[in-house]
């Protein structure tokens, strides 16, 4: 997993032992019998192509299936929460209560991973089983010292399993305090071994791969690569190896235009990172050629970003190694074009 340090459980801090502790966690069942609040069905289907952009004809009809990425939201609580669900456990609350009393107060989910078995179809019935499959040892990264914590779910419909999810979390001290074991005085600022935050600091590396690479390719030459199926003429992004309307693997590029509007938006102001400079508007742009792009929107207070505001693709360059696209508000009309500062 990018971003994980060295194994750091023989350091000060874990003679109290914390680390046997949580790993006394290992295997523990989170949720036990768990039920779907809703059977598959073709609304919810329908909301995440939506949402998702995904045209695939496999996920509409009276033949439907659906999207096997859906897979964890078939279980998911809503926003009443985990109250009063059957089958919960408190053991992931006990777990992070302990971190908790430790110092890793904070937390940032890092990945999944996702094992699809069966198919979803409307008026499956979903159950579920979830557990604590691992607690590592501790370990350093760029937000701080704490633990990763991996939740195995295991998803049926009916008697099948239907795919297993694998949901990992970070529980940290940010980098800049240190953790505070129970009966152990507090250590030098993490910032110390870290780095410093803000300008001294460089930005992270996008992961460039096969399937990407041309169009970091041209972001090198400031231009903006929207990819567009060979057969069906469908536009995507970002880039993937094949057409989610067609399946076909053939494609080409087209350039945006970089005229767009800002479809949604969030302010970050938490946690500090190194090279970041909080608070930052962070938006999902809606190209005008109908894809979407999420970049940050700049030259313009934070507060003053909006939902429809229209905004212009320009290229900033962070270090002598990194230029991204971002995006300014658009200036009025009738005032001409202005360059990136």
């Amino acid at each position: 997993m990018n971003g994980r340090g060295g194994d750091e459980s023989s350091r000060t801090g874990e003679g109290d032992g914390l680390a046997e502790r949580l790993k006394g966690y290992e295997g523990r069942p989170a949720t036990t019998g768990g039920v779907g609040r809703d059977p598959v069905n073709a609304p919810m289907i329908r909301h995440w192509c939506e949402a998702m952009g995904d045209t695939n004809p496999a996920y509409r009809g009276p033949d439907a299936v659906a999207p096997p990425t859906m897979l964890q939201a078939w279980t998911m609580s809503g926003l009443s929460g985990h109250a009063d669900r059957p089958g919960r456990s408190a053991v992931y609350d006990e777990l992070f209560a302990l971190l908790d009393d430790a110092g890793y107060t904070s937390i940032v989910a890092t990945d999944c991973e996702q094992e699809y078995l069966r198919p979803l179809r409307p008026g499956d019935e979903i159950t579920f089983d979830s557990m604590i499959e691992s607690v590592s040892g501790r370990k350093t990264t760029k937000l701080g010292t704490g633990y990763f914590v991996t939740t195995r779910m295991d998803i049926r419909a009916g008697d099948e399993l239907a795919g297993t999810h694998r949901f990992r979390i970070l529980k940290y001290a940010p980098a800049q305090r240190s953790p505070r074991a129970p009966g152990v005085s507090g250590s030098a600022s993490d910032t110390a071994r870290t780095g410093n935050t803000g300008a001294g600091a460089r930005r992270p590396r996008p992961v460039v791969n096969r399937d990407n690479a041309g169009f970091w390719e041209g972001v090198g030459r400031h231009h903006l690569l929207i990819q567009r199926c060979a057969d069906c003429g469908t536009l995507r992004f970002p880039w993937l190896p094949g057409c989610g309307a067609c399946g076909s693997l053939d494609w080409d590029t087209v350039a945006s235009g970089g005229e767009g509007t800002v479809y949604s938006y969030v302010v970050v102001h938490h946690p500090p990172f190194p090279a970041f400079d909080p608070p930052y508007a962070v938006a999902l742009v809606e190209l005008a050629e109908g894809v979407r792009i999420v970049s940050n929107v700049v030259g313009v207070p934070c507060d003053e970003v909006r939902i429809g505001m229209p905004v212009r693709l320009a290229f900033r360059r962070y270090d002598e190694e990194l230029e991204l696209p971002v995006f300014h508000a658009a200036e009025p009309a009738g005032t001409g074009a202005g360059g990136e500062g």
